[in-house]
C-alpha cells in the first residue's frame, strides 16, 4: 500500500505541473507533442515508483516510421500507463465521450486526436471507428484494448468487432500485444499495487495482405495474444493439461 500511495502522490504532483506547462503550450502551438511526452514519462515513472518492473519483448520487430493498430488484452488499470509509453511515436486511444465535455481537457484531447466513444451505443461505436480512421490517416498509431473491458482473471474475454472494421478500413498492419503480470500486480478488484514484474510482448505485425476476412483477422489476433499468456491462462489450458498428463 505504501508504494501505491507514493505513486498516487507522484501523479498528484506531476499532473498539475504537466497541466500548467503543457496546456498553455498545446493551445499556443496546437501541437500536443510536449504534453504527450510529459504525460507518458509521468505515467511510466509512477508505475516504477510503485515497484512494478516492466519486461518488454518484440519492440525490435516494429518500424518506427510506419503506423500501426496495436491490439492488446486488458487486465488491470495499470495496463495503459505501462503499455502506452512503450508505443513507438505517438498513439491515439479511444476514451469515454463524457471527458470531452470538460472545456480545457476536451479541447486538448481533440488537439491530441483522441477518439471519443460511447461504449453503450452501437451506432456511436461505428462513429468512433470512423474517427479512428481519420486519426490513422494523419500518420498516428492507434492502440485499442480489444476486449472492451478488463478481465478478472487474466484470461481473454470476447473481442469487440469495431477494431477489426478499423483494420480493414485503414489497411495498416495490426500488432497484437500480450500483457501478462498485471493480473498479479493489480487485479481488477484490488486498489493496492503489489510490486512485481509485468511483461509486455509485441508480436509480429500482421500485414494487411495476410488479414483474410474480418473474422479470420479476429481469430489470428486472438490466437497470437493468447499464445503470450502464461500457460495456465491460455484458452483450452485445462484440455492441454489433460493431454500432457496422458
Amino acid at each position: 500500500m505504501f508504494r501505491t500511495i507514493l505513486m498516487l502522490l507522484f501523479w498528484t504532483i506531476a499532473l498539475p505541473l504537466a497541466v500548467l506547462t503543457g496546456f498553455p503550450w498545446t493551445f499556443l502551438t496546437k501541437d500536443v507533442t510536449f504534453l504527450y511526452r510529459t504525460c507518458m514519462w509521468g505515467a511510466f515513472t509512477g508505475v516504477r515508483i510503485a515497484g512494478v518492473r516492466v519486461q518488454t519483448l518484440g519492440l525490435d520487430k516494429l518500424d518506427p516510421a510506419r503506423s500501426y493498430i496495436f491490439m492488446s488484452n486488458h487486465i488491470s488499470n495499470l495496463d495503459p500507463p505501462i503499455t502506452l509509453p512503450l508505443i513507438p511515436r505517438r498513439t491515439s486511444v479511444m476514451v469515454k465521450k463524457e471527458l470531452f465535455s470538460y472545456p480545457l481537457l476536451g479541447s486538448v484531447m481533440r488537439i491530441g486526436a483522441l477518439v471519443p466513444v460511447d461504449r453503450g451505443n452501437r451506432d456511436a461505436g461505428i462513429s468512433a471507428v470512423r474517427e479512428a480512421v481519420k486519426v490513422i490517416e494523419q500518420g498516428l498509431n492507434m492502440t485499442i484494448y480489444v476486449e472492451g473491458k478488463r478481465s478478472f482473471d487474466g484470461r481473454l474475454l470476447p473481442f469487440k468487432k469495431g477494431p477489426f472494421y478499423l483494420a480493414e478500413e485503414c489497411n495498416v498492419p495490426v500488432v497484437p500485444i500480450t500483457i501478462s503480470g498485471t493480473e498479479e500486480v493489480m487485479p481488477k478488484a484490488r486498489f493496492a499495487i503489489q510490486p512485481g514484474t509485468v511483461t509486455v510482448q509485441f508480436h509480429d505485425p500482421i500485414e494487411p495482405a495476410d488479414f483474410g476476412d474480418r473474422d479470420c483477422l479476429m481469430a489470428k489476433v486472438r490466437a497470437v495474444i493468447d499464445s503470450g499468456l502464461p500457460p495456465e491462462l491460455q484458452e483450452n489450458s485445462s484440455q492441454k493439461s489433460v493431454a500432457s498428463s496422458r
